[in-house]
């Protein structure tokens, strides 16, 4: 791995557990003694008809990832020509060429690319769809991901100092159709992963040995008072991660998340589970709420962010530390979460 120096702030903050104060926008700066073992960088939200800015800043980063956490076009039809022609265009979008010539890619969905607005199981078109999915991550038509049901994959990144394992779930392809009325109606039988998927993920979190554990859902999993998507709509589903991933001790879970055109860290001490649990949510990449009155998240860390954003995460083996930011455009940090596993 590339084991790049880290561009942070000019304020260090690695001498503290965790940084859960929002601090002001600014230009970050190369400091010699900041050093990465490993950098990943994310978002979601993104529209291949509107110009990313972002691109060039991901590139400045080197990062040895980019994760899509999902809505990495808006097909949103029936039509999958019309799908497949906006993943063609996202090929095409200005600077994303470099970021795959340059950086491993990888990804999941949401319902924007899955086919439509707030979807799951009853889409009709899904098996359609995922083949689409898997052709813009260059999936090889051989591969067992093509023949299952699902776009749920794991990799492992091993460095010389260290590991992480990247666990991209599906929140769409089983989930159990909800309208808003009947949220908080009967919960039994409702899913969020479906069977096969819970499975999955029981063998990949009991068996990871790496020394850091990401999971990546295109969904919020710790916030509960907003009324949109989350995993709190299935409280049973959400419960049971929480149980897995203590009942696992995989090593350091972080779980990433887009959806909400805010980026915004939550953090929960969770029983059972000997680190706190952070849901990183970074969207969006060409189009945000920019005009955010503001919202309840009782787990929030720091402030909201509002504007064009992308995630970054820098691992730091030796320290078990995690240096989180949320990055705008001309090399901003917009904010920052440093937590010491």
């Amino acid at each position: 791995m590339k084991h790049l120096g880290l561009l942070l702030c000019a304020i260090s903050l690695a001498a503290c557990k965790s940084n859960n104060q929002a601090a002001p926008e600014q230009v970050a700066t190369t400091t010699e003694e900041n050093k990465s073992d490993f950098i990943l960088t994310f978002g979601s939200c993104n529209k291949p008809s509107k110009t990313n800015v972002l691109w060039d800043d991901v590139l400045d980063l080197n990062p040895d990832i980019w994760i899509w956490a999902g809505d990495n076009i808006y097909g949103d039809s029936q039509d999958m020509s019309k799908i497949k022609a906006d993943y063609e265009l996202q090929h095409q979008q200005n600077g994303y060429e470099a970021v795959v010539k340059n950086t491993k890619v990888i990804g999941t969905w949401d319902d924007h690319d899955f086919g439509k607005n707030d979807a799951g199981v009853e889409y009709p078109k899904k098996k359609e769809s995922q083949q689409l999915m898997l052709d813009f991550f260059d999936v090889p038509q051989d591969s067992p991901r093509r023949t299952r049901e699902g776009v749920y994959s794991s990799e492992l990144f091993s460095t010389d100092k260290g590991s992480i394992k990247v666990i991209l779930l599906d929140t769409r392809y089983f989930r159990t159709g909800i309208t808003k009325a009947d949220i908080n109606g009967p919960q039994e039988g409702r899913t969020i992963l479906g069977a096969a998927q819970w499975q999955w993920l029981t063998d990949e979190l009991h068996n990871s040995t790496a020394d850091f554990n990401v999971i990546v859902s295109s969904i919020q999993t710790l916030p509960k008072e907003h009324p949109y998507e989350k995993w709190a709509n299935f409280p049973n589903e959400r419960k049971k991660l929480f149980n897995l991933i203590a009942a696992s001790k995989a090593n350091n879970v972080i779980l990433l998340s887009g959806d909400r055109h805010i980026s915004e860290f939550s953090k929960l001490e969770q029983e059972g589970i000997d680190y706190p649990l952070i849901d990183f949510t970074s969207s969006g990449l060409t189009h945000a709420s920019f005009n955010f009155k503001g919202e309840q998240n009782s787990l929030r860390q720091g402030e909201v962010v509002h504007t064009l954003s992308f995630g970054i995460l820098a691992f730091d083996f030796d320290a078990q530390k995690v240096t989180m930011q949320m990055r705008g455009d001309n090399d901003t940090v917009q904010q920052e979460l440093v937590q010491v596993y």
